[in-house]
């Protein structure tokens, strides 16, 4: 179900429904891909996940300017400063939380947004209790669509990469699979500025064990990082198609978790998330 296409009365019908809101990225992706993107990207899985998920849950418009500062270095990019950008979805939960819907997911297409969308979900549930409102039946969850669909990436045939990073193999494939005509595959390669460390990933295959912010143009001298020069359009669908089946598996779960009594709680229950090894998946 799409929300922009309800009229109010239809909506406060609705609240037991999970709201689902993708988020994009309007950023620079190299010298092959649109700027679109991310956006592209998660607006298919969205629209995908929809149809499988009928009336289970009720889909926002896609929400496409994102926290892209570490892009600004290349023309294009239009970001929301980390601030701006939780306040942004702080608005928009406690709008769908005034309306009445308790479980919300923020369905993300882009790195950048995770922090400051994390911050603003954590800020609300926090608020909301600090406020004396302590809402157990209240549930909002940041799920990244490629970190769900991670454990299926080294069953993608001709995979190179191990991971989605930017511009990359992953990625290119994504809008080839989509928007061929956007993308230009003789610019298809990227140049990265590693330098050696045990800790901090220079390379796509090396896993970062610290965090680092850099402006992306300190990186990367075309914008890109990764194999994009390995795409096809074979791997971008199966990508999707990996997406989509965890996007919808995680917000089936979301629909049916319960209300969790806290710990120490004289009415808590051996029915609570903790205890029932029925619902494992929890949200970062």
């Amino acid at each position: 179900m799409l929300h922009g296409e309800k009229n109010w009365t239809q909506i406060q019908d609705l609240t037991d429904k999970v709201a689902v809101v993708p988020l994009g990225s309007l950023e620079q992706h190299g010298r092959h891909l649109p700027l679109l993107t991310d956006t592209m990207t998660g607006t298919e899985i969205a629209r995908r996940a929809e149809q499988e998920l009928g009336d289970t849950a009720l889909f926002l418009p896609m929400l496409y300017l994102g926290a892209s500062d570490h892009h600004l270095g290349f023309p294009g990019t239009i970001s929301l400063h980390n601030a701006t950008y939780t306040r942004v979805i702080s608005d928009v939960v406690e709008s769908l939380i005034g309306a009445g819907f308790r479980r919300i997911v923020l369905l993300n297409a882009h790195g950048g947004n995770a922090g400051p969308a994390n911050a603003a979900l954590y800020e609300a549930q926090m608020r909301r209790r600090a406020r004396g409102r302590d809402e157990q039946d209240l549930w909002l969850v940041l799920a990244t669509w490629y970190t769900l669909a991670a454990p299926h990436f080294s069953s993608i045939e001709g995979l190179v990469q191990e991971r989605l990073t930017h511009s990359c193999e992953m990625e290119t494939s994504l809008v080839l699979a989509l928007r061929p005509e956007l993308v230009r595959l003789e610019a298809a390669r990227s140049r990265t500025e590693p330098f050696s460390s045990q800790f901090y990933g220079t390379t796509v295959d090396q896993t970062s064990r610290v965090v680092m912010p850099k402006p992306f143009d300190h990186i990367s001298e075309s914008g890109a990082l990764g194999h994009p020069e390995f795409a096809t359009p074979a791997k971008g669908e199966a990508l999707i198609q990996a997406g989509v089946q965890e996007v919808v598996a995680c917000i089936r779960e979301v629909a049916v978790w319960p209300p969790v009594k806290p710990h120490g709680s004289p009415h808590s229950e051996s029915h609570s998330l903790v205890s029932d090894r029925r619902n494992t998946w929890q949200p970062n």
